[in-house]
Order: C-alpha cells, then structure tokens, then sequence
C-alpha cells in the first residue's frame, strides 16, 4: 500500500547544509562543488539557508518574501540540483516577517486603513485590560504575566513604529530590532519660513548631534525656537528607519492565507522537508509564556500540518528546550521528525570525558521510542548548551542529560578555544540562562583533526538524518574577525566563514576532509543504515555500534581515549574495514 503521508518518511541519506552563498559567491558554487568527483554520492539532501529568498538581517531569517534571491540563486540551480539527485529543505520562519515586508510597509504606509493592520501584533491592543500604561505609551503587562514571558533579549519585546497619524504603536517583535535615523539636510529646513541662515544653522547642527548620538529628540537645544520643538520631532521622524523581525498575529486569516500561498511555491521550488523555524513563538495568549503555549501551539502546528500535506511536504519543528522539559517527546509523539540539539554538546561531552554513558542514553532513547530526528554536529547557528539541562515541570525535576556542572565544563572548555556566549534574559534584562556558544565544530573540540573524524564517525551512526554543515567538512576554524566585526551580534559569524572554489580544491588535498568525505559516502549509500540499529556491549571508553540490513552491515568501533577507531563493511558482498 502506498504511504502519502509525507511525515511518515524518514529520510536515510546525508544532508549538507549551507547558505546559498556559503562556497564562493552563488549557489552555483556550491553545486560545481557537488559535481567535483570527490563529492560524488556523498549526499542525498541539501538545506540551503534561507537566503536563498529576499531578506534583510540575521542572515536570511528575517523575511521580505519567499521569492528567489536572484543575486544568489536562479532557477537553473534548482534544475541542477534535480539532476543531481539532491532533495531539498527550506525554512518557513512562521514567527515573523521583516519590516521590509509588502504586509509591514502596507501598515506602515496606511496605519489602521491597512489590510494588515490584524497581520501583525499591537502590543498594546494585545495587552488591553491586562496592564498600565507607561509613560512611553506603551502597556506594562501585569507582573504575574510580565514573569511569565520567555525572553530573547532584555527589554520588552517590542518596536515601536510611526503611522501615517503621527501616533507611535508598539508592535510584538520577539526577536530583532532596530531604529535609525538618517541625518537632516538643510535644505530640510526651509520649511520654516522663520529661520534665518544662522538659527537654521544653529538648529541643523544639533538635530544631526541628537541623531548620531541617538539622544531624546525633545530635549534637542532650539534656542529661541523652542515653539517649534513638535514640528522639528515630526522632521526628525519623517527621517526613521525599521530593520526587525516583526512578530505574525496567527489569530488572523490573512496570516493563514499567506502561508498557503507560502508552501504551495516551496513546493514549486522542489521543496521536499520544510523546517519550521520559531514556531514555538506563534501561539501567543495573556497568562501564558509565550513559547509552545499548549494546547494552543498544537492546534496551530495540526493546521500547518494539513498544508504541508497538501503540498507533500515534510515538516520539522525547530524547538530549542530543555531536555527535562520533554517537548522532544512530545512533539515525537505526534509523529513528527524532530532536530536532535542534544547531540553536538553530548558529542563535547563524550570526548572530551572519554566516557560513553550520556551519548548511549540519549542514543537507546531515540531506539526504543522510534524517534524521527535529523542530528548535526556545526550549523549555522551555536552549540546548543540549554537544551541538555533538566527542568521542573509540575513541581518534578525531571533530569537533563549531563549534569550542570557537566554542562559548565563543555561551556568553559568551549570558551577556553575562542567560543562566543549567546544567553537568554528575563523581562528586567537579567541573564537567567546561556543559551548557546558561537564556535566551529572544529575549535570546539581544541582543532583536533582526529577527534574531528570520530565525530563525525559517530554521528554517521546514530540513529537518524544526518546533517553536515559545510565548514566542518573542511575543518574550519573560528573566525575571530567576522564576529568582531559583526559586533554586538556578531558572535554567529566565528562560524559562518565563507570558503572560496580554492579553498574547496586545497581542501580535498587534506586528510581530514577526504577522510570525512569517505565516512560520510558509505553513510550515504550503504544499505546497512536501512537496517536496524544495535549498540553492542562497549567499556565505557569505547563505542562499538552497527548497523544491519539483511547481508548488508556497517560496524564502528571506537576508542574514546585514543580517539582511534575503525568501521568494518560490506560493499556490496565484499567485507572492507577502514582504520583511523
């Protein structure tokens, strides 16, 4: 019988994962480097990074609209990558659109005669009946609600935006945000008849002072001209600028309506897994925390879940969570694939200790629940730190996978190579949690090539979809000068380091990348990985697990101390070994 479900497929082959941009200058590098012989068969699936539409910040996650980026990306890429074989996965990033966006500049431009002026989330008319107004404007929720809210920054998540009336409104904005001001020209000033060149010139000065030093344009010093100060604000505001990741009001239609229009045209663009990036923040009510609401996320994720069945498409929730708040479980449960964030820290964590046990834990839960996962090592994102600790729920703690001072160990080792610290804070702008650190794969294990290949070993042995980012292939170091330059969110940069069509062709040259590569392509094409799964009786310094499909097996046997290990075959028929 035929399965058209497309969440019931569990996808076998490896992933690459990159930005449309990451190998060269377009996403036509990155596929000459996937016709190389030296990549050939070694992934089935590409998760090209959502550059690869119109964006505007943070990389690509912050949405003008789903078109193709054409400086990066044309429709001749999409039908070589068809050639090629690859499937492809894409982020829908159900949150938020950029400021940038036709439904944000329409509310922009026309206020409360937009249409969109229900796509997005007045914070105050949100909080209506619920808090006090401050003296800003802006509603202050009530204590007991305010404590609740998951945070990704200090402050209240908000941006505060012109309309058309002159009125200043709040919108609901979770993730990034930024106002500018362009300087006044004088020429801007003739529209006050009164001034003549020196008061004009008096006023222009410190206007332009205010603005770079982004002080209170209020108290800006207009001399004897102060009755105008109301006038010279609306200059002033005439001159702002938005950048921001603008929170979606998923209570409205019209949002519903975009994201059918949304994954019917990923399906177009040969769209096969659809990552669901920050749907845990759509569901928002007052009382509630605002990340994975319950029941009211899964109601909304079992409506998504019908559009992408609609459009063959496979979905993967993107949830970061403490392991002993057990959303893995239940999103798993559900039926659907989930990202397995624990493995990149346990991986940390088993090398680094020599010993096995936490990595073999979470591996036997992922066996005998039948979990659907996609693993990684690098992406374009940190290390996951937060997602190993345990929580309280309910008055129980349930455990995490490492201990916190385990967890402290990996951060500080880490940290001790070059890593960059992304934290989480509560409404005051108190850190409360570290939430990731910003490394390669490669410097977070002390740029040791062989601990880099065991790895990446035993990642192609766990139980799951493989997903390998781009720079760990060629075993890429922290780039201490794109964060720095990227200030003070820049710290994602040490690891997003762009390799040029050199530095693809000397890279095959090393050992380390041919040797990953060869490891990764028997991951790819044996018909072991089909099969079932079994972790054989090991010491605890040593990983001994395979893989088996009728006459077909893959075997790795470790040594956690010496990082030495080998993995012995079939292919096809014929028994191999490779040692490192």
């Amino acid at each position: 019988m035929e399965n058209n479900n497309p969440n019931s497929i569990i996808y076998n082959g490896v992933m690459l994962n990159a930005y449309p941009d990451s190998i060269g200058e377009k996403l036509s590098d990155t596929i000459n480097m996937l016709k190389m012989p030296e990549f050939k068969d070694v992934f089935s699936l590409f998760y090209v990074l959502p550059t690869f539409f119109n964006s505007d910040l943070d990389r690509g996650f912050s949405i003008i609209d789903y078109n193709l980026n054409e400086d990066l990306v044309s429709k001749e890429d999409l039908k070589d990558l068809e050639q090629l074989n690859i499937q492809l996965k894409f982020d829908i990033v159900l949150n938020h659109l950029s400021v940038a966006s036709p439904q944000f500049k329409d509310l922009l431009k026309r206020g409360n005669k937009s249409k969109y002026k229900d796509f997005f989330i007045n914070w105050n008319a949100f909080w209506e009946g619920n808090g006090e107004m401050g003296t800003d404007g802006v509603i202050i929720p009530k204590e007991k609600f305010l404590n609740k809210l998951f945070m990704r920054k200090s402050g209240l998540p908000i941006l505060k935006v012109l309309f058309p009336d002159g009125s200043d409104q709040p919108y609901w904005n979770t993730f990034y945000q930024q106002i500018s001001y362009d300087k006044i020209k004088v020429s801007d000033l003739r529209r006050f008849k009164e001034l003549n060149c020196w008061k004009a010139a008096f006023i222009f000065k410190n206007i332009n002072k205010a603005v770079k030093g982004n002080t209170d344009f209020n108290k800006i010093n207009l001399g004897d001209s102060k009755h105008l100060k109301s006038e010279v604000v609306q200059l002033i505001n005439e001159k702002r600028s938005y950048l921001g990741q603008m929170d979606v009001n998923a209570k409205s239609e019209l949002v519903w309506d975009f994201y059918e229009e949304t994954f019917a045209k990923l399906k177009d663009y040969g769209c096969k897994i659809l990552r669901l990036d920050a749907f845990a923040y759509l569901h928002k009510e007052v009382g509630q925390s605002n990340f994975f609401n319950k029941p009211g996320t899964w109601h909304y994720l079992e409506r998504i879940k019908q559009i992408a069945d609609k459009n063959n498409l496979m979905l993967l929730p993107e949830i970061h969570a403490e392991y002993g708040l057990n959303l893995h479980d239940e999103v798993a449960k559900e039926g659907y694939q989930i990202y397995d964030f624990f493995l990149p820290g346990l991986m940390i964590h088993t090398l680094e200790k020599g010993s096995n046990k936490a990595l073999l834990t979470w591996t036997k839960e992922i066996i005998s629940k039948g979990y659907k996962t996609v693993n990684m090592l690098g992406c374009h994102d940190g290390i996951p730190v937060l997602d190993l600790k345990g929580k309280e729920v309910n008055s129980v703690y349930n455990k995490g996978l490492l201990e916190d001072n385990e967890i402290e160990a990996i951060m500080n080792k880490i940290i001790e190579r070059g890593g960059r610290v992304k934290n989480l804070y509560d409404p005051s702008g108190k850190k409360i949690s570290y939430y990731q650190v910003n490394a390669t794969f490669f410097s977070a294990l002390g740029e040791d090539e062989q601990k880099l290949l065991l790895a990446r070993a035993i990642q192609m042995f766990m139980p799951g979809t493989p997903q390998v980012w781009y720079l760990d292939i060629f075993a890429g170091k922290n780039n201490y000068d794109a964060a720095d330059k990227g200030g003070s969110g820049g710290h994602k940069e040490i690891n997003r380091t762009t390799l040029s069509i050199n530095d693809v062709e000397n890279g095959i040259k090393k050992d380390v990348v041919m040797n990953q590569l060869e490891i990764i392509r028997l991951r790819n094409t044996s018909k072991a990985f089909l099969g079932k799964i079994k972790i054989n009786e090991a010491l605890e310094d040593e990983i001994d697990i395979t893989w088996a499909l009728n006459e077909d097996y893959a075997q790795l046997k470790a040594n956690l101390k010496t990082y030495q290990f080998t993995i012995n075959y079939t292919q096809p028929g014929i028994n191999k070994v490779l040692s490192y």
